[in-house]
């Protein structure tokens, strides 16, 4: 009895902390990033645009390699798919499960990670970073790329269409959505490339909005690379060996 009641709790225990494990929401990656880089979202583009570097393909690209001594290949997979499994609630996100070959790739949205008021439009940015986790014996290699924004303008969402504009009359890039619109969330108005915008160019219309959001992406990034690190070394909940 007392073996199967320590079962259940921990079944529940488990259920619990799969639960809680998830991808750091907008707003607290907001908090995140500040402590990181400041409150000046133009100041901390800036200063970060001088260690960026864009990949062939225009992407904003990140790697880092994490070592994992005397960890199996097998080992090191169990691990970080079930992190995945656990962190990634969307059942399309993990779009790669490959054990042979040592590799998991996921596509997640986080929304709304910027939302700017502007003079005519207001704008709501979201991204799908693409991460690929490489696997051999004792290391993984993880790869976290973003090459777009992804953008719902609202054409009456400025401070001046607010002027002559109510609720009711909000319209949206695409012309699909209304204030109660039930459209498919990731059905986006628009896509920027981060190229294509500051700090990657200095003349940019959206020069508010995309410092945020470069920011907010670089932040996004550093929480991923945790995330993989502790999954790594300490497992989902702490004690994920074979110590039981």
């Amino acid at each position: 009895m007392i073996k199967r009641v320590m079962i259940i709790a921990a079944i529940l225990f488990c259920g619990v902390m799969c639960a809680q494990a998830q991808v750091m929401k907008a707003a607290d990656l907001e908090k995140y990033a500040k402590q990181r880089y400041g409150e000046k979202w133009l100041d901390a583009a800036k200063n970060l645009a001088g260690s960026l570097q864009l990949d062939k393909n225009q992407s904003l690209t990140y790697q880092e390699v994490i070592e994992a001594p005397g960890k199996t290949k097998s080992q090191l997979y169990v691990a970080l798919n079930y992190w995945a499994t656990a962190t990634f609630k969307d059942k399309q996100a993990i779009t790669l499960n490959d054990k042979e070959n040592g590799c998991i790739i996921i596509s997640s949205t986080i929304k709304d990670i910027v939302e700017h008021i502007g003079t005519l439009n207001g704008y709501s940015v979201s991204i799908t970073p693409i991460i690929r986790i490489d696997i051999k014996d004792g290391r993984i290699r993880v790869t976290y790329t973003v090459q777009n924004y992804d953008i719902l303008r609202d054409k009456s969402g400025g401070y001046l269409s607010g002027l002559t504009a109510n609720s009711d009359e909000r319209t949206y890039g695409d012309a699909k959505r209304k204030a109660d619109d039930k459209t498919n969330a990731n059905l986006y108005d628009e896509q920027w490339e981060i190229v294509q915008h500051y700090p990657f160019v200095e003349k940019d219309a959206q020069k508010r909005t995309c410092s945020k959001a470069l920011v907010m992406t670089h932040a996004y990034s550093n929480a991923i690379m945790d995330k993989v690190s502790e999954a790594v070394q300490h497992g989902l909940v702490g004690n994920d060996d074979d110590n039981w």
